[in-house]
Protein backbone atom coordinates (compact mmCIF):
# COMPACT_ATOMS: atom_id res chain seq x y z
CA UNK A 1 0.00 0.00 0.00
CA UNK A 2 1.24 3.43 -1.26
CA UNK A 3 -0.33 6.33 0.81
CA UNK A 4 -0.16 9.33 -1.32
CA UNK A 5 -2.08 12.64 -0.19
CA UNK A 6 -4.77 14.41 -3.00
CA UNK A 7 -5.60 18.41 -2.50
CA UNK A 8 -8.35 19.13 -1.09
CA UNK A 9 -9.82 19.87 -4.53
CA UNK A 10 -9.99 16.87 -5.68
CA UNK A 11 -10.85 15.19 -2.33
CA UNK A 12 -14.16 16.94 -1.93
CA UNK A 13 -15.25 15.90 -5.85
CA UNK A 14 -14.59 12.23 -5.08
CA UNK A 15 -16.93 12.52 -1.71
CA UNK A 16 -19.31 15.09 -3.97
CA UNK A 17 -19.48 11.98 -6.59
CA UNK A 18 -19.45 9.21 -4.83
CA UNK A 19 -22.23 10.47 -2.37
CA UNK A 20 -24.56 11.16 -5.50
CA UNK A 21 -23.42 7.75 -6.89
CA UNK A 22 -23.19 4.89 -3.72
CA UNK A 23 -26.37 7.07 -1.82
CA UNK A 24 -28.03 9.67 -3.97
CA UNK A 25 -26.98 12.49 -2.00
CA UNK A 26 -26.29 15.72 -3.35
CA UNK A 27 -23.76 16.96 -0.62
CA UNK A 28 -23.16 20.77 -0.92
CA UNK A 29 -19.62 21.10 -1.95
CA UNK A 30 -18.44 22.85 -4.87
CA UNK A 31 -14.39 23.75 -5.51
CA UNK A 32 -12.69 25.44 -7.99
CA UNK A 33 -9.26 25.56 -8.82
CA UNK A 34 -7.05 28.10 -9.00
CA UNK A 35 -3.22 28.06 -10.90
CA UNK A 36 -0.89 30.59 -12.09
CA UNK A 37 -2.18 29.91 -15.53
CA UNK A 38 -5.98 30.07 -14.70
CA UNK A 39 -8.17 33.17 -16.57
CA UNK A 40 -11.14 34.27 -15.52
CA UNK A 41 -13.51 33.81 -18.57
CA UNK A 42 -12.83 30.52 -18.37
CA UNK A 43 -12.85 29.71 -14.32
CA UNK A 44 -16.64 30.88 -14.37
CA UNK A 45 -17.75 29.22 -17.64
CA UNK A 46 -16.68 26.10 -15.89
CA UNK A 47 -17.85 27.04 -12.26
CA UNK A 48 -21.31 29.72 -12.64
CA UNK A 49 -21.81 29.83 -9.12
CA UNK A 50 -18.77 32.21 -8.59
CA UNK A 51 -20.85 34.70 -9.83
CA UNK A 52 -23.50 34.37 -7.39
CA UNK A 53 -22.19 32.90 -4.28
CA UNK A 54 -20.14 34.44 -1.62
CA UNK A 55 -16.90 32.13 -1.16
CA UNK A 56 -13.30 31.37 0.54
CA UNK A 57 -10.34 31.41 -1.04
CA UNK A 58 -7.29 29.66 0.35
CA UNK A 59 -4.23 27.53 -0.78
CA UNK A 60 -4.19 24.24 -1.66
CA UNK A 61 -0.96 22.42 -0.78
CA UNK A 62 -1.13 19.79 1.42
CA UNK A 63 -0.60 21.69 4.56
CA UNK A 64 -2.56 22.93 7.29
CA UNK A 65 -2.69 25.69 9.87
CA UNK A 66 -3.81 28.17 6.65
CA UNK A 67 -6.23 30.25 8.75
CA UNK A 68 -3.35 30.79 11.20
CA UNK A 69 -0.85 31.79 8.53
CA UNK A 70 -3.25 34.81 7.32
CA UNK A 71 -4.00 32.31 4.11
CA UNK A 72 -7.95 32.15 4.28
CA UNK A 73 -9.93 34.34 2.45
CA UNK A 74 -13.72 34.71 3.62
CA UNK A 75 -16.96 35.54 2.56
CA UNK A 76 -15.32 37.30 -0.46
CA UNK A 77 -17.01 38.33 -3.76
CA UNK A 78 -15.20 36.76 -7.12
CA UNK A 79 -13.25 39.81 -7.55
CA UNK A 80 -12.30 39.95 -3.93
CA UNK A 81 -10.99 36.32 -3.99
CA UNK A 82 -8.68 36.35 -6.90
CA UNK A 83 -7.72 39.32 -5.42
CA UNK A 84 -6.56 37.45 -2.46
CA UNK A 85 -4.68 34.90 -4.51
CA UNK A 86 -2.82 37.37 -6.84
CA UNK A 87 -1.63 38.67 -3.64
CA UNK A 88 -0.04 35.38 -2.28
CA UNK A 89 0.25 33.41 -5.49
CA UNK A 90 4.54 32.43 -5.78
CA UNK A 91 4.82 33.76 -2.56
CA UNK A 92 7.14 31.90 0.04
CA UNK A 93 5.82 30.60 3.06
CA UNK A 94 7.32 28.44 5.89
CA UNK A 95 4.60 26.60 7.47
CA UNK A 96 5.95 23.74 10.29
CA UNK A 97 9.26 24.07 9.14
CA UNK A 98 8.53 23.35 5.61
CA UNK A 99 9.07 26.47 2.88
CA UNK A 100 7.45 26.60 -0.27
CA UNK A 101 5.89 28.55 -2.95
CA UNK A 102 2.00 29.04 -3.21
CA UNK A 103 1.47 27.73 -6.92
CA UNK A 104 -2.48 26.16 -5.95
CA UNK A 105 -5.42 27.40 -4.65
CA UNK A 106 -9.09 26.34 -4.06
CA UNK A 107 -12.66 28.12 -4.08
CA UNK A 108 -15.32 27.25 -2.70
CA UNK A 109 -18.56 28.51 -1.46
CA UNK A 110 -18.79 30.44 1.89
CA UNK A 111 -20.97 28.42 4.51
CA UNK A 112 -21.85 30.31 7.88
CA UNK A 113 -22.26 27.39 10.84
CA UNK A 114 -22.82 27.00 14.06
CA UNK A 115 -21.57 23.17 14.65
CA UNK A 116 -17.86 21.66 13.98
CA UNK A 117 -17.58 18.39 14.17
CA UNK A 118 -14.20 16.18 13.45
CA UNK A 119 -14.18 13.05 11.64
CA UNK A 120 -11.01 10.83 10.97
CA UNK A 121 -10.98 7.30 9.48
CA UNK A 122 -7.62 6.10 8.58
CA UNK A 123 -6.50 2.12 7.41
CA UNK A 124 -4.78 -0.43 10.28
CA UNK A 125 -3.78 -3.46 9.65
CA UNK A 126 -7.00 -5.35 9.96
CA UNK A 127 -9.36 -2.84 9.18
CA UNK A 128 -10.54 0.56 9.89
CA UNK A 129 -10.00 3.33 12.84
CA UNK A 130 -12.71 5.73 13.05
CA UNK A 131 -12.41 8.48 15.28
CA UNK A 132 -14.91 11.54 15.98
CA UNK A 133 -15.24 14.43 18.08
CA UNK A 134 -18.31 16.89 18.70
CA UNK A 135 -15.61 19.75 19.41
CA UNK A 136 -13.97 20.11 16.08
CA UNK A 137 -12.64 23.18 14.10
CA UNK A 138 -9.10 24.44 14.76
CA UNK A 139 -9.00 24.02 18.31
CA UNK A 140 -9.97 19.95 17.85
CA UNK A 141 -6.04 19.37 19.64
CA UNK A 142 -7.24 21.52 22.69
CA UNK A 143 -10.31 19.35 23.21
CA UNK A 144 -8.65 16.43 22.44
CA UNK A 145 -10.04 15.03 25.32
CA UNK A 146 -13.84 14.71 23.65
CA UNK A 147 -12.39 12.41 20.86
CA UNK A 148 -13.42 8.96 20.65
CA UNK A 149 -11.98 6.14 18.69
CA UNK A 150 -13.52 2.77 17.34
CA UNK A 151 -11.49 0.20 15.69
CA UNK A 152 -13.58 -2.08 13.09
CA UNK A 153 -12.60 -5.33 11.55
CA UNK A 154 -14.21 -7.29 8.91
CA UNK A 155 -16.36 -6.92 5.82
CA UNK A 156 -18.41 -3.87 5.74
CA UNK A 157 -21.29 -5.29 4.39
CA UNK A 158 -21.43 -7.91 7.11
CA UNK A 159 -20.69 -5.31 10.06
CA UNK A 160 -23.34 -3.89 12.20
CA UNK A 161 -21.87 -0.40 11.51
CA UNK A 162 -24.96 1.24 14.01
CA UNK A 163 -23.63 -0.98 16.99
CA UNK A 164 -20.04 -0.53 15.57
CA UNK A 165 -20.23 3.03 16.02
CA UNK A 166 -22.50 3.83 18.91
CA UNK A 167 -19.80 4.26 20.95
CA UNK A 168 -18.42 7.46 19.18
CA UNK A 169 -22.21 8.61 19.84
CA UNK A 170 -22.68 7.75 22.96
CA UNK A 171 -21.71 7.37 26.75
CA UNK A 172 -18.05 8.56 28.09
CA UNK A 173 -14.76 8.56 26.11
CA UNK A 174 -11.51 7.56 27.08
CA UNK A 175 -10.50 10.05 29.25
CA UNK A 176 -13.66 10.01 31.10
CA UNK A 177 -14.44 12.97 30.47
CA UNK A 178 -18.45 13.42 30.08
CA UNK A 179 -19.36 14.21 25.79
CA UNK A 180 -20.77 16.92 24.17
CA UNK A 181 -24.46 16.39 23.39
CA UNK A 182 -25.04 15.93 19.96
CA UNK A 183 -28.27 17.36 18.80
CA UNK A 184 -28.53 14.88 16.06
CA UNK A 185 -26.76 11.41 16.71
CA UNK A 186 -28.75 9.25 13.71
CA UNK A 187 -27.76 11.57 11.04
CA UNK A 188 -24.44 12.41 12.10
CA UNK A 189 -24.55 8.44 12.82
CA UNK A 190 -25.61 7.85 9.25
CA UNK A 191 -22.65 10.43 7.33
CA UNK A 192 -19.96 7.99 9.32
CA UNK A 193 -21.13 5.54 7.88
CA UNK A 194 -21.68 6.63 4.13
CA UNK A 195 -17.96 8.00 4.69
CA UNK A 196 -16.81 4.63 5.76
CA UNK A 197 -18.30 3.11 2.95
CA UNK A 198 -16.69 6.14 0.27
CA UNK A 199 -13.51 5.02 1.97
CA UNK A 200 -13.69 1.37 0.88
CA UNK A 201 -15.05 1.91 -1.78
CA UNK A 202 -12.52 4.59 -3.75
CA UNK A 203 -9.39 2.64 -1.77
CA UNK A 204 -9.08 5.92 0.89
CA UNK A 205 -5.74 5.34 3.45
CA UNK A 206 -7.00 8.48 5.49
CA UNK A 207 -10.20 10.64 5.49
CA UNK A 208 -9.70 13.26 7.76
CA UNK A 209 -12.82 16.15 7.87
CA UNK A 210 -11.50 19.15 10.29
CA UNK A 211 -14.40 20.17 10.73
CA UNK A 212 -17.61 18.81 9.02
CA UNK A 213 -21.10 20.52 9.73
CA UNK A 214 -24.58 20.40 8.50
CA UNK A 215 -26.95 22.65 7.12
CA UNK A 216 -31.21 22.20 6.30
CA UNK A 217 -32.49 20.81 3.19
CA UNK A 218 -34.99 22.36 0.83
CA UNK A 219 -37.14 19.28 2.15
CA UNK A 220 -35.86 20.10 5.94
CA UNK A 221 -33.81 17.41 6.19
CA UNK A 222 -30.28 17.75 8.09
CA UNK A 223 -27.65 17.42 5.44
CA UNK A 224 -23.58 17.00 6.76
CA UNK A 225 -20.98 18.04 4.71
CA UNK A 226 -16.95 18.75 5.10
CA UNK A 227 -15.57 22.37 5.26
CA UNK A 228 -11.88 21.06 5.26
CA UNK A 229 -10.60 17.81 4.07
CA UNK A 230 -7.33 16.12 3.83
CA UNK A 231 -7.56 12.53 2.17
CA UNK A 232 -4.48 10.09 1.16
CA UNK A 233 -5.24 7.13 -1.50
CA UNK A 234 -3.92 3.69 -2.18
CA UNK A 235 -1.86 4.82 -5.45
CA UNK A 236 -1.48 0.68 -5.78
CA UNK A 237 -5.37 0.35 -5.95
CA UNK A 238 -5.55 2.77 -9.08
CA UNK A 239 -5.77 -0.10 -11.80
CA UNK A 240 -9.03 -1.09 -9.88
CA UNK A 241 -10.06 2.46 -8.42
CA UNK A 242 -9.32 5.03 -10.91
CA UNK A 243 -11.63 5.58 -12.65
CA UNK A 244 -13.72 6.68 -9.45
CA UNK A 245 -11.44 9.08 -8.57
CA UNK A 246 -12.54 11.66 -10.82
CA UNK A 247 -9.54 12.26 -13.26
CA UNK A 248 -6.71 12.59 -10.54
CA UNK A 249 -4.01 11.25 -12.52
CA UNK A 250 -0.92 12.77 -10.55
CA UNK A 251 -0.76 12.97 -7.27
CA UNK A 252 1.01 16.28 -5.61
CA UNK A 253 4.18 16.65 -3.95
CA UNK A 254 4.57 17.22 -0.66
CA UNK A 255 4.69 21.02 0.09
CA UNK A 256 8.22 22.46 -0.35
CA UNK A 257 9.51 19.15 -1.45
CA UNK A 258 10.13 19.98 -5.63
CA UNK A 259 11.48 16.79 -6.99
CA UNK A 260 15.35 16.70 -8.51
CA UNK A 261 15.92 16.13 -11.95
CA UNK A 262 17.23 12.63 -10.39
CA UNK A 263 14.21 11.73 -8.47
CA UNK A 264 11.90 13.19 -11.89
CA UNK A 265 14.04 10.48 -13.95
CA UNK A 266 13.73 7.48 -11.56
CA UNK A 267 9.46 8.20 -11.33
CA UNK A 268 9.84 8.30 -15.63
CA UNK A 269 11.53 4.88 -15.32
CA UNK A 270 8.81 3.53 -12.72
CA UNK A 271 6.01 4.44 -15.12
CA UNK A 272 7.88 2.47 -18.21
CA UNK A 273 8.65 -0.58 -16.27
CA UNK A 274 7.50 -4.13 -14.82
CA UNK A 275 9.79 -3.55 -12.05
CA UNK A 276 9.80 -1.22 -9.42
CA UNK A 277 12.55 1.50 -8.97
CA UNK A 278 11.73 4.41 -6.06
CA UNK A 279 14.34 7.19 -5.01
CA UNK A 280 13.21 9.76 -2.62
CA UNK A 281 16.48 12.38 -1.57
CA UNK A 282 16.30 12.69 2.26
CA UNK A 283 19.76 14.85 2.68
CA UNK A 284 21.13 15.63 -0.69
CA UNK A 285 24.39 16.30 0.88
CA UNK A 286 24.19 12.97 2.58
CA UNK A 287 27.31 10.91 3.07
CA UNK A 288 25.71 7.87 3.35
CA UNK A 289 23.93 6.03 0.16
CA UNK A 290 21.59 3.32 -0.35
CA UNK A 291 21.54 1.08 -3.62
CA UNK A 292 18.73 -1.39 -1.61
CA UNK A 293 17.73 -4.47 -3.41
CA UNK A 294 13.83 -4.95 -2.52
CA UNK A 295 10.91 -2.74 -0.47
CA UNK A 296 12.21 -4.58 2.46
CA UNK A 297 15.58 -4.51 1.99
CA UNK A 298 15.27 -1.08 1.90
CA UNK A 299 13.35 -0.28 5.34
CA UNK A 300 15.82 -2.74 7.18
CA UNK A 301 18.60 -0.60 5.56
CA UNK A 302 17.25 2.96 6.38
CA UNK A 303 16.78 1.71 10.02
CA UNK A 304 19.77 -0.07 10.36
CA UNK A 305 21.62 2.94 9.47
CA UNK A 306 19.37 4.97 11.65
CA UNK A 307 19.76 3.01 14.64
CA UNK A 308 23.91 3.24 14.30
CA UNK A 309 23.13 6.83 14.92
CA UNK A 310 23.57 8.31 11.18
CA UNK A 311 20.05 8.95 10.27
CA UNK A 312 21.07 12.58 9.41
CA UNK A 313 23.69 11.69 7.09
CA UNK A 314 21.20 9.03 5.07
CA UNK A 315 20.98 10.36 1.12
CA UNK A 316 18.34 8.80 0.07
CA UNK A 317 15.22 6.38 0.42
CA UNK A 318 14.87 3.86 -2.44
CA UNK A 319 14.64 0.22 -4.04
CA UNK A 320 15.30 -1.35 -7.04
CA UNK A 321 13.50 -5.03 -7.18
CA UNK A 322 10.59 -6.93 -8.99
CA UNK A 323 13.51 -8.29 -11.32
CA UNK A 324 14.18 -5.25 -12.56
CA UNK A 325 15.86 -5.68 -16.07
CA UNK A 326 20.59 -5.35 -16.36
CA UNK A 327 19.09 -1.83 -18.28
CA UNK A 328 16.84 -0.60 -15.79
CA UNK A 329 18.93 -1.20 -12.88
CA UNK A 330 22.13 0.66 -14.48
CA UNK A 331 19.49 3.15 -15.27
CA UNK A 332 18.35 3.82 -11.80
CA UNK A 333 22.09 3.21 -10.41
CA UNK A 334 22.95 5.98 -12.50
CA UNK A 335 20.71 8.27 -11.02
CA UNK A 336 21.68 7.11 -7.00
CA UNK A 337 25.09 7.51 -7.96
CA UNK A 338 24.45 11.31 -9.64
CA UNK A 339 23.04 11.88 -6.31
CA UNK A 340 26.45 10.93 -4.57
CA UNK A 341 28.84 12.54 -6.51
CA UNK A 342 26.47 15.97 -6.66
CA UNK A 343 26.54 15.80 -3.12
CA UNK A 344 30.25 16.07 -2.88
CA UNK A 345 30.59 18.79 -5.61
CA UNK A 346 28.61 21.01 -3.63
CA UNK A 347 31.16 20.30 -0.30
CA UNK A 348 28.44 21.42 2.37
CA UNK A 349 29.43 18.71 4.43
CA UNK A 350 32.78 17.72 3.90
CA UNK A 351 34.12 14.12 4.59
CA UNK A 352 33.79 10.55 2.67
CA UNK A 353 30.59 9.24 0.95
CA UNK A 354 29.84 5.25 1.14
CA UNK A 355 27.69 3.48 -1.18
CA UNK A 356 25.54 0.64 0.15
CA UNK A 357 24.56 -1.88 -2.06
CA UNK A 358 22.80 -4.25 -0.44
CA UNK A 359 19.61 -7.19 -0.21
CA UNK A 360 18.29 -10.14 1.10
CA UNK A 361 18.64 -13.64 -0.57
CA UNK A 362 16.55 -12.91 -3.84
CA UNK A 363 13.96 -15.98 -5.38
CA UNK A 364 13.67 -14.63 -9.00
CA UNK A 365 16.07 -11.50 -9.27
CA UNK A 366 19.22 -12.58 -11.64
CA UNK A 367 21.99 -11.15 -8.86
CA UNK A 368 24.53 -11.40 -11.75
CA UNK A 369 22.20 -9.06 -14.07
CA UNK A 370 21.34 -6.45 -11.79
CA UNK A 371 24.77 -5.91 -10.58
CA UNK A 372 25.90 -5.77 -14.52
CA UNK A 373 23.56 -2.66 -14.13
CA UNK A 374 25.49 -1.06 -11.13
CA UNK A 375 28.89 -2.27 -12.55
CA UNK A 376 28.04 0.00 -15.70
CA UNK A 377 26.68 3.11 -13.56
CA UNK A 378 30.51 2.91 -11.34
CA UNK A 379 32.13 2.62 -14.53
CA UNK A 380 30.37 5.97 -15.89
CA UNK A 381 31.37 7.60 -13.62
CA UNK A 382 34.85 6.08 -12.00
CA UNK A 383 37.14 8.72 -12.10
CA UNK A 384 35.25 10.98 -10.04
CA UNK A 385 34.34 7.73 -7.72
CA UNK A 386 38.32 7.53 -7.67
CA UNK A 387 38.81 11.17 -7.05
CA UNK A 388 36.22 11.23 -4.02
CA UNK A 389 37.88 8.36 -2.21
CA UNK A 390 34.14 6.70 -2.73
CA UNK A 391 33.62 3.41 -0.51
CA UNK A 392 31.25 0.57 -1.75
CA UNK A 393 29.80 -2.05 0.76
CA UNK A 394 27.76 -5.35 -1.20
CA UNK A 395 26.13 -7.83 0.41
CA UNK A 396 23.14 -10.07 -1.36
CA UNK A 397 22.27 -13.19 -2.33
CA UNK A 398 20.20 -15.35 -4.86
CA UNK A 399 20.08 -16.47 -8.52
CA UNK A 400 23.83 -15.97 -9.62
CA UNK A 401 25.07 -13.89 -6.74
CA UNK A 402 28.56 -15.74 -7.22
CA UNK A 403 28.92 -14.42 -10.60
CA UNK A 404 27.62 -10.98 -9.55
CA UNK A 405 29.82 -10.57 -6.14
CA UNK A 406 33.31 -11.93 -8.54
CA UNK A 407 32.37 -8.47 -11.07
CA UNK A 408 31.71 -6.54 -7.89
CA UNK A 409 35.35 -7.32 -6.73
CA UNK A 410 36.28 -6.97 -10.11
CA UNK A 411 35.42 -4.13 -11.33
CA UNK A 412 36.90 -2.14 -8.15
CA UNK A 413 39.96 -3.35 -8.90
CA UNK A 414 39.81 -2.42 -12.42
CA UNK A 415 38.69 1.03 -11.34
CA UNK A 416 40.89 2.25 -8.52
CA UNK A 417 37.57 1.75 -5.42
CA UNK A 418 37.09 0.38 -2.75
CA UNK A 419 34.54 -2.59 -3.15
CA UNK A 420 33.87 -4.50 0.08
CA UNK A 421 31.66 -7.90 -1.01
CA UNK A 422 29.98 -10.04 0.85
CA UNK A 423 27.18 -12.74 0.18
CA UNK A 424 24.58 -14.97 2.15
CA UNK A 425 26.93 -16.34 4.44
CA UNK A 426 27.14 -12.48 6.00
CA UNK A 427 24.04 -10.54 7.49
CA UNK A 428 22.26 -7.97 5.63
CA UNK A 429 22.93 -5.57 7.61
CA UNK A 430 26.39 -6.06 8.80
CA UNK A 431 27.77 -4.02 6.28
CA UNK A 432 25.79 -1.02 7.45
CA UNK A 433 28.19 -1.04 10.78
CA UNK A 434 31.37 -0.62 8.57
CA UNK A 435 29.93 1.74 5.98
CA UNK A 436 28.87 4.28 9.00
CA UNK A 437 32.27 3.72 10.56
CA UNK A 438 34.17 5.21 7.33
CA UNK A 439 31.56 8.14 7.83
CA UNK A 440 31.91 8.14 11.68
CA UNK A 441 36.19 8.40 11.18
CA UNK A 442 35.93 11.15 8.19
CA UNK A 443 33.40 13.15 10.41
Amino acid sequence: MARKKVREYDAKRILKAQFKRLFSVDLPLHVAQVTASTDKPSLVASHPWLQTLPMVAKPDMLFGQRGKHGLVGVNLDLDQALNFIQERMGRSVTVNGCTGDLNTFVLEPFAPHSEELYLCIQTSRLGWNVSFSPRGGVDVESNWGFLRTVSLEGDLETLDLDLALDPLLTGSNETGKDGVEIQDKEGVKTFLKRCLKVFDAVDMTLLEMNPFTQRLSANGERLYFPLDVRMELDDTASYRSAHLWEGLRDFPLPFGRPLTAQESQVQRLDAASTASLKLSLLNPDGRVWLLAAGGGASVIYTDTVADLGAAKELGNYGEYSGAPTEEETFLYAREVVSCLLESIKRNRNPGSRVLIVGGGIANMTDVGATFGGIIQALRERAEELRTAGVKVFVRRGGPNYEVGMAKMRAVGEEIGISVRVYGPENTMTGICKEAVDVVAVSA
